[in-house]
């Protein structure tokens, strides 16, 4: 499935289908089977974490946290902070590095162990209800098995970064259900390429993973949200909101940067991990929508069943929960928290334009902004468009709000950067 000219050209002079092709798309096929394995180990285990943790799997995480009595919270924090500093304390003291997703697709090879323990502590943490992404787990995954089958098969240093791409976009997908996101990730974040050699693939893995997550993941919307009729208040609000979910996005990136950048070195992770992930545990007894990966934040945003003062404390809490995560010394991604903290922006936002101009439901506001925060902060505006669209089964007469507000964002996302980059000596 990743062709070149050369190779394309032999093809057609050879009455027989060539071994090259045969290979690759063997192992194609395989990297999206093993990426979607992946992903369903990682939610079988998050899920079983969960159970543990807080009781019932079959529920919602949200009803989980407010049926199990509020010390529970408390509890499985301070256990996933001291599980946490232990493990990554031992396997930063003794393994060898990390290689992230970006890393192995530029060719360096990750460590089995180091890999697997990484991507296990990752899904116990989140599971007892760390405020972090879950998404980085299920790429590293794919990424791994992507390597291992690319290196077994003997395939061309180019094949390869494309095949170990996809095995992590693939791994996104699996764990969401967002075959089209998956595979866009893989083509605009990981490779910034798009050709037949990069959509064919990225397209194939990440359906196959789909499919395969499919036997744990619910084919149901990951967020339930109402379909929305395009007004010209929305046209006008996405094309003001736009810039500001740009600027909010960009601060918190840079908060999260921060945070990591001084997170603990070494055995100081042993004190400031389980510290912080109490503190966040002791937080969640006011605001328990706070812990996990985001979903139970974002839902509550895109159900707007709160007070708009309720959000604003969520959404700082949120914040300041995601960011003292990192900075303690966990892994983990941010996309979710992303996508939650923009949809609270969003209905932040849209009540302050609701008094000018009424008419518009919360909700919708909290679609465009959580498409205007999650773009400027991956900067990718077709991935965040197109995850936004899976995780919310909204139909496409909110396409263009969303596509003003996402082109708002980024621009000031890129405007932000480039003054920053320029004011690197």
């Amino acid at each position: 499935m990743l062709i070149s000219q050369d190779k394309v050209d032999r093809g057609l002079k050879s009455s027989t289908t060539p071994r090259w092709l045969i290979r690759l798309t063997v192992v194609t096929l395989l990297v999206g089977i093993g990426a979607g394995l992946g992903g369903l180990l990682v939610v079988v285990c998050l899920h079983l974490v969960e159970q543990l943790a807080y009781g019932n799997a079959n529920r919602t995480f949200l009803v989980e946290l407010l049926d199990a009595p509020p010390l529970t919270r408390v509890i499985a924090l301070s256990i996933a902070g001291l599980i946490g500093a232990v493990g990554w304390w031992a396997l930063r003291r003794w393994g060898r590095a990390v290689v992230s997703v970006e890393q192995s697709v530029g060719g360096k090879r990750m460590p089995p162990a180091v890999t697997l323990i990484n991507a296990t502590l990752q899904v116990v943490i989140v599971g007892l209800g760390a405020s972090i992404g879950r998404e980085v787990a299920p790429r590293e995954l794919g990424a791994f098995v992507s390597a291992w089958l690319s290196d077994r098969a003997g395939v061309s240093p180019r094949e390869r970064r494309i095949l170990v791409a996809c095995g992590a976009g693939a791994g996104l997908a699996a764990v969401y259900g967002v075959p089209l996101g998956g595979a866009i990730f893989t083509v605009e974040i990981l490779l910034a390429e798009i050709s037949f050699a990069t959509v064919l693939p990225a397209l194939a893995t990440a359906s196959i993973a789909t499919i395969i997550g499919h036997l744990v993941v619910p084919t149901t919307a990951l967020y339930s949200i109402p379909q929305f009729t395009l007004t010209p208040s929305m046209v006008v609000w996405s094309i003001v909101a736009g810039p500001i979910m740009g600027f909010a996005a960009i601060g918190f990136v840079r908060l999260t940067q921060f945070a990591q950048a001084h997170r603990p070195k070494s055995w100081g992770i042993l004190i400031v991990m389980p510290a912080t992930f109490a503190a966040v545990g002791v937080l969640s007894l006011a605001f328990p929508a706070i812990l996990g990966n985001g979903w139970s934040l974002g839902q509550i945003a895109f159900g707007v069943g709160v007070p708009v003062t309720l959000m604003a404390a969520l959404l700082i809490c949120k914040v300041l929960a995601t960011a003292g995560s990192i900075g303690s010394g966990a892994a983990g991604g941010t996309l979710t928290p992303s996508l939650a903290i923009g949809a609270a922006a969003g209905v932040l936002a849209g009540a302050a334009w609701s008094a000018l101009w009424p008419g518009v439901p919360l909700a919708a506001f909290a679609l465009i902004g959580a498409a205007a925060f999650l773009a400027a902060s991956m900067r990718a505006p077709l991935t965040a468009l197109v995850l936004v669209i899976e995780f919310t089964n909204e139909g496409p007469s909110m396409l263009v709000p969303m596509i003003l507000a996402v082109a708002g964002s980024v621009a000031i996302g890129y405007v932000l950067n480039k003054r920053r980059t320029s004011r690197v000596p």
